[in-house]
């Protein structure tokens, strides 16, 4: 946004001076300005001259104030054929008022009239857009307009059905309306912003407060108001100018549809619409939009933009079912946080009867009916408003909906779009492959130098040589073994398109370790080892600890000097461990494994120095700080007194510290 814009500058500034309180005011400057500092700055500028002004410029309670004295229209006022009697709203562009009309019949009506300052024309367009808006439409589901014109100052003004009603919303609470009772009342309320997009007008801003309840002979009827700022589609409104500023967000956030808030150029169309119907639906079933009005309140532009655009919302099921548990919900886009009955949830919700019968109603169907209104990709919702109340209908007949649960594949290719999970699967099985092949080629070659260590030794003692034999037969089966398994990983699976069958061999090497190899416990530990490896790579955490367990309980189980296999798992262990946010676990490992270097291999060497760096990470990962500082300075400094060490050794002091075996 450009800060020498006058007429942007000034409606954000009539926009913050209308805010109802300094905190209402504070969190609409952190939203319009966003990251622009010296926007932010001029307006903070210009609300500081303003409040010391005084009533200097502020204007009489009973007037509403022009470009000049002469230009005022105060209470009492007659304009055209009406008299202006109460002012009873006010939107972001006009001023609504209670008016009598004297001719050819005296009526009680609804004159809207542009607000004294706000008139550039950007404003004056918007507003002319909305007055030829609601002439075209006739619906009794939509507040008709019914005379227009200009004050004597030069506003431009429009006279409406005085609709006596409260936000829909608000009257389904009061009222205490049972689900069914919700639905039907929606019901009007898609009939009449269908009528609005067959007239070609899309509304932009549906809320709560932009959709009122009345009583007709003791029927609530539903009205739909304020199209201040609707855009036609397919004609003219308006023969002003009318256009959206590049980086300026239309609507109200908890109601935004995703391509309202992008700034790539994607058109708007009726299904914007549908989406906002869908926050409002969402909103009836669970008290509470599904992107959190606090929320985007205290967040930055470009993060209300993020959430829009990608946070998914939960179920309304689910959010009633944390209402019922008074559990945690993870609202889109921000961390953890309790619900409750106090946040957000409907008063006829106070109680948890009224939650578990509301949870069966909503449960399935309504479910499906909301996430399909609600969905970011555009051409995956209702294609029209018609769509969603027939959908509604079939519901409350007993019928099949025509929304359904998403298909297993399109969920694959949205997690496969959003998390590059082919990348990550053809990491993995590269990952595999390059280990596997490493370790049976030098397990081929520890077999040959055996062997031939075996002939050219055959007079040492019977020991010696039953260890090269274990040695060799250790070598052939763990090169067998992981050649059966690399073998079985198809062309497909090495090239990331099916992470499915990599974890099916996986999980088949792992049962066939327990029933091949159970005689050979340290041929056992081996291959375990590399399966956790592998299940690491994947981010299968659970079943890399199960590996690392029981190839540890192996390896400590036996006789001999057995230290650096076991040394080895202790720190495959504490890795996953801390990768699954087991942090206390993980720091008693990394202290058994310092404990074990120290006690094999003396009190400086390279694997004292790695369990000391391993140490300080875990310590670092809990907010132990200040122990974490002192343990990798010992590391660090024992790193310097190991052969090697300098900058120009295979150990560079400015290089990355080595971290465990797995990843």
């Amino acid at each position: 946004m450009l800060a020498d814009d006058q007429d942007q500058l000034s409606e954000m500034l009539a926009a913050a001076l209308a805010q109802p309180s300094p905190e209402a005011r504070e969190r609409y400057l952190n939203t319009a300005c966003g990251r622009d500092k010296e926007l932010r700055d001029q307006l903070d500028s210009l609300l500081k001259a303003h409040d010391r002004a005084g009533d200097f410029l502020r204007p009489s309670a009973s007037k509403l104030v022009g470009n000049g004295a002469n230009d005022a229209e105060g209470l009492g006022t007659v304009i055209g054929h009406y008299r202006l009697l109460q002012q009873i709203g006010e939107g972001g562009f006009g001023l609504v008022f209670m008016a009598e009309q004297q001719q050819p019949v005296r009526r009680m009506v609804a004159l809207k009239i542009l607000k004294a300052g706000m008139d550039s024309r950007e404003v004056i367009a918007r507003f002319e857009a909305e007055r030829q808006a609601l002439a075209l439409m006739d619906h009794p589901n939509i507040a008709r307009v019914l005379d227009g014109g200009t004050t004597p100052s030069g506003r431009p003004y429009f006279v409406m059905d005085l609709v006596k009603g409260i936000p829909l919303t608000e009257f389904c609470e009061q009222h205490q309306l049972p689900i069914e009772a919700r639905l039907r009342l929606f019901i009007k309320v898609c009939a009449g912003v269908q009528h609005a997009h067959q007239k070609g007008v899309i509304h932009r801003d549906l809320k709560p407060t932009n959709i009122l309840v009345t009583l007709h002979d003791g029927e609530p009827v539903p009205k739909v108001i304020d199209f201040g700022i609707a855009k036609a589609i397919g004609q003219k409104l308006t023969e002003r100018t009318l256009f959206t500023r590049f980086e300026q967000l239309i609507g109200t956030p908890a109601y935004m549809s995703p391509e309202q808030a992008e700034w790539s150029g994607l058109d708007v169309d009726t299904r914007s619409d549908l989406y906002s119907l869908g926050v409002l639906l969402y909103e009836l079933l669970t008290g509470t939009t599904p992107l959190q009005k606090e929320t985007l309140a205290r967040a930055a532009l470009d993060e209300v933009r993020r959430m829009i655009r990608e946070a998914e919302p939960p179920k309304p099921s689910t959010r009633l079912t944390a209402l019922m548990v008074g559990g945690s919900v993870l609202s889109p886009g921000t961390e953890k946080r309790k619900v409750g009955p106090q946040q957000e949830s409907p008063t006829a919700l106070s109680d948890s009867t009224s939650l578990r019968r509301r949870l069966q109603a909503v449960r399935g169907d309504m479910d499906w009916i909301v996430m399909k209104a609600l969905e970011k990709d555009r051409a995956r919702r209702y294609e029209t408003v018609n769509g969603l109340a027939r959908d509604l209908e079939r519901h409350l007949n007993g019928e099949p909906v025509v929304a359904c649960p998403p298909s297993k594949l399109y969920r694959i290719q949205k997690l496969v779009r959003r998390h590059r999970l082919a990348i990550t699967a053809a990491s993995a099985v590269a990952a595999a492959l390059v280990i596997g092949l490493g370790i049976s080629t030098w397990m081929f070659f520890q077999e040959r130098a055996a062997k031939r260590q075996q002939t050219r030794l055959r007079l040492q003692s019977e020991a010696n040589e039953r260890k090269a034999q274990d040695a060799a037969a250790k070598a052939q089966q763990i090169a067998r073994f992981l050649k059966d398994m690399l073998q079985s990983v198809g062309p497909s699976v090495a090239l990331g398109r099916d992470t499915r069958l990599l974890r099916e061999v996986l999980d088949k090497a792992a049962k066939r370790v327990g029933e091949d190899l159970k005689n050979e416990p340290l041929v056992k530990a081996d291959v375990q080892s590399t399966l956790g490896g592998v299940y690491y790579d994947m981010g299968e955490y659970q079943q890399a600890e199960a590996m690392a367990r029981q190839a540890l309980a192996l390896q400590q189980n036996q006789p001999g000097n057995v230290h650096p296999d076991v040394f080895e798992s202790l720190n495959n262990l504490a890795q996953v461990l801390e990768r699954e946010g087991k942090l206390g676990e993980a720091e008693d490992t990394d202290r058994q494994a310092l404990a074990m270097a120290r006690k094999s291999w003396g009190d400086e060497n390279e694997h004292v120095s790695d369990s000391l760096n391993n140490l300080g990470e875990a310590l670092h990962a809990r907010g132990k700080l200040a122990e974490a500082e002192t343990v990798h300075r010992q590391g660090l400094a024992m790193l310097r007194k190991l052969p090697g060490s300098s900058s120009c050794g295979d150990r560079q002091l400015d290089a990355q510290p080595r971290r465990r075996s797995f990843g």
